[in-house]
């Protein structure tokens, strides 16, 4: 029997084939894709901690891990990281300017992805692999450069009219999608983008795909989560998104970052630095 013990942070994952994940359990960090197959048994130990801060928390966090005074005056906590196109630091009331100028006023693509429909989404420029694995893409395709945050959430709204910009995520984890050609939609997009937009898209070539440790599928898609059921055991059978989906149901683990937790495990599992 292995044992971990640590507060959660949200799943890592390398963009092999199929997706590689990690769990990070306070300082270790575990190969998931070998435990898929086997029992995990997920011990809630009453404690909760900001992701930012470290500060222990005894009622909710927020935004993936987060207490509340961090998720009120952090930059990567406010609202226009939500809503992109509502970005204020022209009007200088940005909580952090030096974090604008490091994460809001670079390259950032405006994409389609395809996992329970075709979407429209953005990221910053280098991130479009992390945000489409994350968001169980199947496939992906750019469609535009934008130089700053603002810009692509401008033009993401745009593209909004016309397709969808969320996921059904029960669907995306039962694999059920609407099939589409990215190409075509990516044409169709290209027509109705106003004038003002036109110099920032372009041709990529390459379809990104993706496929996922996944050894069956759940009829029924059943969120669980330590707030319910302090104590979770399952067999794995699968792992998309950030969500670990056992035989009982499926856990977003990004959801309970910062949640202390003993991950129990009788299979011989791999650590990584």
């Amino acid at each position: 029997m292995t044992t971990y013990q640590g507060f959660l942070s949200e799943l890592r994952h390398q963009p092999e084939s199929p997706v590689a994940y990690f769990l990070k359990v306070g300082e270790q960090t575990v190969a998931l894709n070998e435990l898929i197959g086997t029992k995990l048994t997920l011990t809630f130990l009453e404690e909760k901690a900001c992701c930012s801060c470290g500060r222990k928390v005894k009622g909710k966090l927020y935004g993936g891990g987060y207490c509340y005074p961090c998720v009120t005056t952090l930059a990567e906590c406010d609202l226009c990281i939500m809503k992109p196109h509502e970005c204020h630091f022209d009007k200088g009331t940005c909580r952090d300017e030096a974090f604008a100028q490091t994460h809001c006023m670079i390259p950032h693509y405006v994409y389609l992805a395809l996992s329970s429909n075709v979407k429209v989404g953005l990221t910053r420029k280098h991130r479009e692999l992390t945000r489409w694995v994350d968001q169980g893409a199947i496939r992906a395709i750019p469609i535009a450069e934008l130089p700053t945050r603002k810009m692509a959430g401008e033009l993401e709204m745009i593209i909004a009219e016309h397709i969808a910009d969320k996921t059904d995520w029960r669907k995306m984890l039962k694999g059920v999608f609407e099939e589409a050609d990215l190409f075509d939609v990516r044409a169709q997009m290209k027509a109705i983008v106003p004038e003002e937009f036109q110099q920032y898209l372009f041709d990529v070539d390459q379809l990104f795909e993706f496929t996922y440790p996944i050894l069956e599928t759940l009829e029924k898609v059943k969120s669980i989560g330590f707030d319910k059921e302090p104590t979770i055991e399952g067999k794995l059978i699968g792992i998309k998104g950030q969500y670990l989906i056992f035989d009982i149901g499926v856990l977003n683990i990004k959801k309970h970052s910062g949640y202390k937790v003993e991950v129990t495990t009788n299979a011989a599992v791999e650590q990584t630095a």
